[in-house]
């Protein structure tokens, strides 16, 4: 069993074929999807996915290229929203420098409002992270002296010293299809290097097909090729990267059911 730990299924890319969409999840082995909010105001659409199937949870927050737009938003209605029980997270929130789609004070703002509401609920933060490493380290630092909350730096593309940074601080690391990327042999090293219980694999889809879907639109089923490569770069099996990772997950997402997992043992 594989879970894709972040995609977008809200987005107009799998307008009418998300049935087919979970279907192929399914059956390339990925049983559990989390959809992931970036607009907090649009939340109803994200949650209204995660009511309609039962092997998709979704998370409500800002992503860090909204944070000007919604500025504004108190950690008490995120904290109300995560109370539905199909909301396992928080975010995605964080600093995103390459694009610099908000003002910088605008998403260290958001996060350290997400940062709060993962806090007070217990559910992990979902961090969005590119070219920010220094800052998102000290914020992370800064915050996690405040008060413990649960986190992963989703969709891993930082330097070593974010990831070993995250790791001190009791964060997990997930790993996209960028992990496949030719060009991406320092990030196979960091992944090569962490500790296996801090791994999780996903897709950010409709973004970032592994390899070789590279350029084309991506979905949940692909998470079975970056685990594959996870596997490899490790040097373990594809079994052991998919058990691993599975329980990493539940570990992380405790809000999420077991009962999936448990079915799966049986019937195998």
């Amino acid at each position: 069993m594989l879970v894709d730990s972040h995609c977008h299924l809200d987005f107009p890319d799998f307008d009418g074929e998300r049935a087919d969409l979970i279907a192929r999840a399914k059956a390339a082995g990925v049983e559990l999807m989390v959809t992931i909010c970036t607009h907090i105001r649009k939340f109803d659409q994200v949650l209204a996915i995660a009511e309609e199937y039962p092997e998709v949870y979704c998370s409500v927050g800002t992503h860090p290229h909204n944070a000007g737009t919604e500025r504004g938003i108190p950690a008490d209605e995120i904290v109300q929203l995560a109370n539905h029980p199909k909301v396992v997270a928080i975010g995605e929130a964080g600093l995103d420098y390459f694009y610099d789609k908000a003002p910088r004070d605008a998403q260290a703002e958001g996060l350290r409002i997400h940062i709060e509401a993962a806090r007070r609920t217990g559910l992990p933060l979902v961090i969005h992270s590119r070219d920010a490493d220094d800052d998102m380290a000290a914020i992370l630092r800064e915050e996690m002296g405040k008060g413990a909350f649960p986190a992963l730096l989703h969709c891993f593309s930082s330097g070593r010293d974010l990831a070993l940074t995250g790791i001190e601080l009791g964060l997990y690391v997930s790993f996209s299809g960028i992990l496949t990327f030719k060009r991406s042999e320092e990030i196979r090293d960091i992944a090569r290097d962490l500790p296996a219980d801090r791994l999780l694999v996903e897709t950010d889809a409709p973004y970032l097909a592994p390899q070789p879907r590279r350029g084309k639109r991506n979905e949940p089923a692909y998470t079975a090729m970056t685990a594959a490569v996870l596997a490899e770069t490790r040097g373990v099996s594809e079994e052991e990267i998919a058990r691993q990772t599975t329980e990493n997950f539940f570990r992380l997402f405790s809000k999420v059911p077991r009962q999936n997992q448990q079915t799966k043992a049986i019937a195998s």
